[in-house]
């Protein structure tokens, strides 16, 4: 390349495609995977699985429509929460949390 002359095209854009790449594997793909997995736990949820909140409340679910569950939280005590709420079933998070305390 000559001191005087402009880089061409395909030089000035590969900085762009570098950082495109890096913002897709880092952060986009993987947020898609666990959109995608929780979508699958939302859809196989079922009458009698022990929930866990995204507010962190622990229940088992009483009742389950399109996007309202019950849950049970304690003895003859009822909530009625978002679908999209629950973050996980109680094993998994619970399995999950045990084993990061541990590291």
């Amino acid at each position: 390349m000559n001191p005087g002359a402009q880089p061409s095209i395909f030089e000035m854009l590969m900085p762009f495609v570098f950082i495109f790449a890096i913002f897709y594997f880092l952060i986009l793909r993987p947020q898609s995977k666990r959109m995608k997995d929780q979508d699958t736990l939302l859809k196989g949820l079922k009458r009698g699985d022990a929930v866990v909140t995204q507010s962190g409340i622990l229940g088992v679910i009483d009742g389950i429509n399109e996007a309202v569950v019950t849950l049970e939280i304690g003895t003859n005590t009822k909530i009625k929460i978002l679908k999209k709420q629950i973050a996980g079933l109680q094993s998994q998070i619970l399995q999950t949390n045990t084993s990061e305390t541990k590291s």
